[in-house]
């Protein structure tokens, strides 16, 4: 026997039943604004392609033909998208539109193009946290009158100014190039804190394939860069701080890795890599280093440093005019060099070096000391083997030279505290034995000296310096090939909001 009757709920039953689906249906709304309210702050979508399509676009959609013509529509939390195609422009982001996402959909194949005329190819000023991806910007030229250009792709907190203008400079998967002589920089950032670089490159460039220079704590890290076939594959002026160069490729460039303490161009000086805030606030252009045992915040680590002996890359001059270096000190304060493999370099694996800068003295010539340095558990194979210099107490795996800044009218030395440990260091090191008396497990160390004097009464070390420069000055450079492909971004879509080039 069965029977079927309606349910009738209790009054109270019934009453609790409706609030608690009101509760709900608040709480449910409450999600809704709130997922509608992360749609709309992922910004709206501004697309660049050569065609745009006819009719009207989606919502939060907008077509452009040119990259300039969609920057100028984005602000903060807006991304441009731009399909592949070669893009003859020079494009310039400004404050009004910080917190942009620029990105290519292929690096390849999305070309910002200078045709070797003088220009900056994408220029970031004063802009904070603008990000820049995936694409190619080639051949941008200089010199310009009046202004500095042949920048391929340049995140610029206000050059010279001696002051921090912006902050948050992000690029990925980055190629630039250039086949002439005028490049000056590939990816370059001044005056900018707090940002990083992933898998870029630079080749052919007559300054450096990339820079990052005037900040005396720049917050910032560099990973997975080739630089290759450059006057120097990293220059960093006076940039140090909480920095890391780590897992990168630095190959036939006239010198591979060269952080730098520079005057008077992009000050403050110095560089240096000390974890301490009262440098950045009062900054003194040649710091004493006490010890050995202190900490170091600006890191070049587990890098391939190969055969940067390239004297046919444009150049423009540089620290010291050397090449041949792996990695050169000019006038560097307490960076950790650690766990990189320096091979083929025809001079030195390792250079430090005092830096009096000018060069010859004149009376505003900073005398910057080298200081505080940690070469520790680094593999040196094949260095300083340049048959010009057979013999040499200088041509080898490492060297430090410093004690002889009084000699050109300058201040007593402090190149000091230097240390030098558990690498392996078949091609020997100046001052001989290094890891002896200027060995890590030292508190402290002494000036490395400078190896006597020369014919003409200079220092020896420097009379190598010197003939290091006539060298590199005396080079015949040519237009460096352009790069094969380099690994695109995997999904450039990634983040995107809903748009018709990202429909998922």
């Amino acid at each position: 026997m069965s029977s079927t009757r309606r349910y009738r709920a209790h009054p109270r039953t019934a009453t609790r039943r409706f609030w608690l689906v009101a509760v709900a249906v608040l709480v449910l709304a409450a999600f809704a604004a709130a997922a509608s309210t992360a749609v709309a702050a992922q910004g709206k979508v501004n697309i660049v392609t050569k065609t745009p399509p006819k009719g009207p676009p989606p919502k939060n959609t907008a077509y452009f033909t040119t990259i300039q013509a969609a920057v100028n529509a984005s602000t903060d939390g807006d991304y441009v998208l731009i399909e592949p195609g070669v893009y003859h422009e020079a494009v310039k982001v400004s404050p009004a539109h910080a917190g942009i996402s620029i990105r290519g959909m292929n690096r390849n194949t999305v070309i910002v193009d200078g045709q070797h005329t003088a220009g900056n190819g994408i220029e970031v000023r004063w802009a904070n946290d603008v990000s820049i991806e995936n694409l190619t910007v080639r051949n941008f030229d200089g010199p310009c009158e009046g202004e500095d250009c042949g920048n391929e792709i340049w995140w610029n907190g206000g050059d010279e100014s001696g002051k921090i203008g912006a902050h948050g400079w992000y690029g990925s998967y980055l190629t630039t190039y250039d086949t002439g002589l005028n490049g000056a920089y590939g990816i370059f950032t001044s005056n900018e804190i707090e940002g990083s670089w992933e898998n870029i490159y630079a080749s052919g460039f007559n300054d450096s394939g990339m820079y990052l220079g005037a900040c005396q704590e720049c917050k910032a890290r560099i990973v997975k860069a080739t630089m290759e076939n450059n006057a120097l594959g990293y220059s960093g002026s006076n940039s140090g701080g909480s920095l890391a160069i780590e897992d990168s490729i630095f190959r036939d460039n006239s010198i591979g890795i060269n952080p730098n303490s520079e005057n008077p161009s992009d000050p403050p000086p110095p560089q240096d890599g000390e974890c301490k805030r009262e440098n950045i606030e009062h900054p003194d252009p040649t710091p004493i280093i006490s010890s050995t045992k202190i900490k170091r915040c600006t890191v070049l680590r587990n890098n391939l440093v190969v055969d940067n002996n390239n004297l046919s890359a444009p150049a423009v001059g540089g620290p010291a005019g050397s090449w041949g270096s792996g990695i050169l000190l000019p006038g560097d304060y307490a960076d950790l060099i650690e766990g990189n493999v320096i091979v083929g370099n025809a001079n030195n694996g390792v250079l430090g070096l005092e830096y009096p800068n000018p060069f010859p003295p004149t009376l505003e010539t900073i005398f910057f000391q080298v200081a505080g340095n940690k070469v520790a558990n680094n593999v040196f194979v094949h260095n300083g083997y340049n048959p010009t210099y057979a013999g040499s107490q200088f041509a080898k795996d490492v060297m430090f030279t410093g004690g002889y800044s009084e000699l050109f009218g300058g201040p007593e030395s402090h190149s000091v505290n230097n240390c030098v440990s558990d690498n392996i260091l078949p091609d020997g090191s100046f001052p001989a034995h290094i890891e002896g008396t200027w060995g890590c497990k030292n508190k402290t160390t002494p000036i490395p000296g400078f190896g006597g004097f020369g014919p003409e009464e200079l220092p020896e070390s420097v009379e190598y310096l010197l003939q290091l420069k006539a060298e590199s000055e005396a080079r015949s450079p040519e237009g460096q090939p352009a790069p094969p492909p380099q690994p695109t971004m995997p999904n450039p879509c990634q983040g995107v909001p809903k748009n018709p080039l990202c429909s998922k």
